[in-house]
């Protein structure tokens, strides 16, 4: 009798302990797959192919596809600098599209300028590169813009952008590539051309250059598609948040300025307004000489257009921008 006890006892606890680990694993696995934080993070799906500029690029090859990958879910997942450069491109590409196009070059290089400084027209760089598209002192004086200690033409939305079409225009009858372009625009075209004989490559895109140049082109593309499509990628916008274009009344002055502050308060604005979109005057005066241009056009805002009213219907320059 007592041999069945120990036997039946024996059976029992094999099947509390089977029960006890079978249902310890359902329940690990089960809590495997509930998420423990308030939000998900998926990776962003990545397109077999995508264009620029005109040409098309398979995202086939694993360097390609993990290149773009990469800066596909950065500008995805950096919310506040995202949501940021497409409030700022509403007020900005309106200003350099027709430049481009006027120049012939691909409109989609209005993504090198939001790359370049994020679309702030005060940016310069530890190198000393300024303005939207970043110009070096000595690029913007080869592309005819005066930079000197009064005036700087690099933080001239307008000049600076007609300077970086030159640029670019050189760089594309040098390379018949959109995409050599843009990373000579990085990396400049002496570096570029020579890796592209060393390196015995045809594309810049197959080069293996410094990490900043290697990722640049394919920060153009990651940002296109973003700015093409921000709904799908998480980006929800209403018009009136975007940052409206500002008109200008141009006002041409052929004579010195001895003191902008009371030049400014003469045409109804405050310096600080004077300089926010004049920000090419670096001084706080402006002196026309013989040594100097003839003239200078400075762009004053009109009241109407310095302050957001509820209701205002905001110009939008990309319909897909905004959610409705």
């Amino acid at each position: 009798m007592k041999k069945y006890i120990v036997i039946a006892t024996s059976f029992a606890c094999v099947c509390f302990l089977g029960f006890f680990f079978l249902s310890t694993s359902e329940k690990t696995l089960e809590d495997s797959k509930n998420p423990k934080v308030l939000s998900m993070t998926t990776s962003v799906e990545i397109p077999e192919k995508v264009e620029f500029a005109g040409e098309e690029i398979k995202l086939d090859r694993y360097d390609l596809y993990e290149r773009f990958d990469r800066e596909l879910n950065s500008f995805t997942y950096l919310h506040s600098t995202t949501l940021l450069l497409l409030k700022r491109a509403n007020r900005i590409f309106p200003m350099i599209v027709p430049i481009l196009k006027e120049n012939d070059i691909p409109e989609d290089f209005k993504y090198l300028a939001a790359i370049e400084s994020m679309l702030d027209t005060r940016a310069i760089s530890s190198a000393k590169a300024a303005g939207i598209w970043q110009l070096m002192p000595a690029t913007g004086t080869q592309f005819g813009l005066e930079v000197g200690a009064e005036v700087d033409e690099r933080y001239s939305v307008e000049k600076a952008t007609r300077a970086a079409c030159k640029y670019l225009r050189s760089a594309y009858n040098k390379y018949g590539s959109w995409s050599s372009v843009a990373i000579s625009y990085n990396a400049g075209m002496g570096r570029v051309s020579g890796e592209l004989e060393k390196q015995q490559a045809e594309d810049g895109v197959d080069l293996w250059l410094v990490e900043e140049s290697s990722r640049y082109y394919f920060r153009m593309l990651a940002l296109k598609s973003i700015f093409e499509a921000p709904y799908k990628y998480g980006f929800v916008l209403s018009a009136d948040q975007l940052y409206k274009p500002i008109e200008f009344k141009p006002v041409e002055v052929t004579t010195s300025i001895p003191d902008l502050a009371t030049f400014a308060k003469e045409q109804g604005i405050s310096y600080a307004q004077l300089k926010d979109f004049n920000i090419w005057l670096r001084d706080r005066k402006l002196t026309i000489s013989p040594k100097s241009q003839n003239s200078y056009t400075l762009l004053i805002p009109t009241e109407k257009s310095l302050y957001y009213r509820k209701g205002e219907n905001i110009k939008v320059f990309d319909k897909r921008w905004i959610s409705e």
